[in-house]
């Protein structure tokens, strides 16, 4: 009797010990690993505050740590209404110096503490802080976009959180915490690095306390926190000095279309931009949701479209790698009375060598070309350049299922997959990393967006490693296919897009969009010729001339911008 008694005051004493084990553990964890969000809570409890940053977030940064959205700060009115005395004359005297009308600001001065949506000179920040008024502050403010954010379709946009069933979503997925009307990332780059890019507490916030009945005491305090544990950075591959050299032009020269610019020994995207586009300021946002021009909101680097003549690079790397063809084999090229196919050069080329039909762009003689390769071989070449792979490093982007090569297998599709139409499709993005591998001398690797993501206090805490490479053609194939890219620039379709003082390769293609006249315009090169530094992608879409005429241009005009530069 007594050993069980003994017995069960020790299981007692084991089960109490355990208890109190879980207590410490859990008040560990309160103290040392959830200290400051506690301790953050408690002091908003106690305090009326003004966050100074308008969207508390990560940033989004190229790869020279810049942000890419355009992050500011500027000087602004920061008000504590309940610790303003003699509003009325305050508003006033401070419309006078901010050149308003006084009732406008009324709502300002008589509702919660916020800062005024009114941009400061240095004059009229030192016109506000010589007042002195209390409960009127001049402080500086973290706005997350600046005049001329970039890369708008990658980045993505925000946007509150307004159902019940994506609140649950994010906080299932995530260790922070939601609440409906949260600002969230909607699309792009924000919303695939949601948990990771949202902050738990503002940069800094200016912070009145009050009693025991709310009110407010005299003094205001401002604190900038330290870095926030829960708030990273992404880091893109994007130069944010290229992305806007391409922007710009694209502003000049593309209404509808996109650019991709990549590093053809690394596969990093160096620029990626679509037009048109849209303004992601949240204020502006909504006019564009609303009544923006179709496809504002596409990332047209990633989506598909028929290729064109831009395709015969794989075509002619295959059949060169088989033993297909060499460069002096000979085909016959009828013109617009050709029986496969018709050529853009209606009187016809007549007897045609394999180099300049490549450098021509004979559509006939492509056609025969991919007759003599083969379905299966096509195939088995196009998907070692990457034609199916849609996939970039960092950049999820969901697949669209309408690619599948194998539908060039199907009756009657091998002609017009020859020539870059029918069930082909491709994005910008992969047509720049088929273009790597001839610059790679024959190795395909997979294209990169995202470097790494970084702690709010620089340290790196994820990285995204570039793929490795993947042989897909001999290097001498790779070598000749250079060679008969040279000729496009020089002697063939593409002289348009050939670049003074440094050298350029390339292929145009011209693809039919609709049976109206609605052609996709196409170049996609490489500069300098002796020593790439630069792979360009360029498609105009929708009232382009041909790739010659409408896209080659453009990229001339990018590689001189980007060559000035350096």
């Amino acid at each position: 009797m007594g050993i069980l008694r003994s017995r069960r005051m020790a299981g007692l004493f084991y089960i109490l010990f355990f208890c109190f084990l879980l207590m410490v553990a859990h008040l560990a964890v309160i103290q040392l690993v959830r200290g400051d969000h506690y301790a953050f809570k408690a002091l908003e409890q106690e305090t009326m505050s003004v966050d100074l940053e308008d969207y508390p977030r990560g940033q989004i940064l190229d790869r020279h740590l810049q942000s890419l959205t355009g992050e500011t700060k500027a000087n602004r009115v920061v008000v504590f209404p309940g610790l303003i005395p003699g509003r009325e004359a305050v508003a006033v005297k401070l419309a006078g110096i901010l050149n308003v009308d006084p009732v406008s600001l009324t709502p300002f001065l008589t509702g919660d503490p916020c800062y005024l949506p009114f941009t400061l000179t240095p004059a009229q920040s030192a016109a506000i802080r010589k007042q002195n008024w209390p409960g009127v502050l001049v402080l500086p403010v973290s706005f997350r976009y600046g005049a001329h954010p970039l890369a708008n379709q990658v980045t993505g946009y925000l946007g509150h959180i307004d159902s019940g069933s994506e609140l649950a979503a994010l906080n299932q997925n995530s260790s922070k915490e939601y609440r409906l009307g949260d600002w969230v990332g909607k699309a792009g780059l924000e919303k695939y690095y949601e948990p990771e890019l949202k902050a738990t507490r503002p940069l800094a916030a200016a912070r009145v306390f009050i009693d025991a009945a709310g009110r407010p005491l005299p003094g205001v305090h401002v604190n900038s926190r330290e870095p926030d544990p829960g708030r990273d950075d992404v880091v893109t591959t994007i130069d944010a000095g290229i992305q806007r050299k391409v922007e710009a032009i694209m502003d000049k020269k593309i209404d509808k279309g996109a650019v991709v610019v990549m590093d053809p020994h690394t596969g990093d995207i160096l620029a990626m931009a679509s037009r048109p586009s849209f303004d992601p300021q949240p204020d502006k946002l909504p006019h564009y949701l609303a009544s923006s021009p179709q496809g504002a909101f596409l990332d047209q680097c990633t989506t598909l479209f028929q290729p064109g003549s831009v395709f015969k690079i794989v075509v002619a790397a295959a059949a060169l790698a088989e033993g297909a063809v060499t460069p002096q084999s000979t085909f016959t090229c009828l013109g617009d009375k050709d029986p496969l196919v018709h050529c853009w050069y209606a009187p016809g080329h007549g007897t045609i060598t394999f180099a300049r039909g490549f450098a021509e762009s004979c559509d006939p003689t492509f056609a025969q070309v991919g007759l003599k390769l083969g379905a299966a071989k096509l195939i088995k070449y196009a998907r070692l350049f990457g034609m199916d792979n849609q996939q970039i490093t960092g950049y999820p982007v969901p697949r669209d299922n309408r690619q599948n090569l194998q539908l060039i297998a199907a009756p009657h599709a091998l002609v017009n997959s020859s020539i870059g139409q029918g069930p082909v499709l491709e994005t910008p993005v992969q047509i720049a990393a088929m273009l790597n591998v001839i610059v790679n001398n024959g190795v395909y690797i997979q294209p990169r967006l995202v470097k790494e993501i970084r702690s709010s206090g620089g340290r790196v805490v994820k990285t995204f490693p570039a793929a490795p490479g993947k042989r897909a053609i001999p290097p001498a194939t790779a070598e000749e296919m250079r060679r008969l890219l040279y000729l496009v620039t020089t002697r063939g379709t593409g002289q348009a897009g050939y670049v003074s003082g440094y050298g350029s390769a390339g292929k145009t293609g011209t693809a039919q969009v609709d049976g109206r006249g609605k052609l996709n315009a196409w170049f996609c090169g490489y500069a300098p010729v002796d020593h790439p530094r630069y792979v360009v992608v360029v498609l105009a879409r929708g009232d382009g001339v041909s790739g010659g005429a409408s896209a080659a241009p453009v990229f001339q005009e990018i590689i001189n911008s980007l060559m000035a530069s350096k």
